[in-house]
């Protein structure tokens, strides 16, 4: 089983300074968060409806009680209140889905 937690960030009023922070502080916070087991980022993703998103991020983990336990740790909590300055610079939605095969 793959738990994937996802960010998608609409278009920052200053971009760079949005990349320049997300890059240089929440990546390497991110990077550290117990049983992460991947990290991905996609920029400039198409809406099939309105605006088109600055950037994606997906964060995957073996299982929800891991994912529960990296956002719960000391690592998961500055992540967190990163991602607050981060929500300051962009309007973000987030989930959090289980991936299963579907057949």
């Amino acid at each position: 089983m793959t738990v994937r937690f996802v960010a998608v960030y609409e278009t920052p009023a200053d971009p760079a300074a949005f990349d320049r922070h997300y890059r240089e502080v929440h990546v390497p916070l991110a990077r550290r968060l117990p049983g992460l087991r991947r990290y991905t980022l996609g920029q400039g993703a198409a809406a099939v409806r309105g605006e088109p998103y600055h950037l994606v991020a997906e964060l995957d983990w073996d299982s929800m009680a891991e994912l529960r336990a990296a956002f719960e740790s000391p690592e998961g909590r500055a992540t967190a209140a990163d991602a607050g300055r981060l929500a300051e610079l962009a309007p973000v939605r987030s989930m959090v889905l289980t991936l299963t095969d579907p057949d």
